[in-house]
């Protein structure tokens, strides 16, 4: 279990913040391409996570 541990929180995580996304932000929902509007925070957030990883 020590191994899935990382892998598991990283997707309750992921499954957090698109939760957060979808629900608790009305302005992104609010016209209407509202998946891109998702996508593109979660896009965001990923490449932030990269950028703060690879350059400590």
């Amino acid at each position: 279990m020590q191994n899935i541990l990382p892998y598991a929180l990283s997707f309750a995580a992921g499954a957090m913040i698109f939760v957060v996304v979808e629900e608790l932000i009305p302005e992104s929902q609010a016209g209407e391409h509202t998946h891109i509007a998702t996508l593109g925070t979660l896009l965001g957030f990923a490449v932030m996570m990269v950028l703060d990883v690879a350059l400590g």
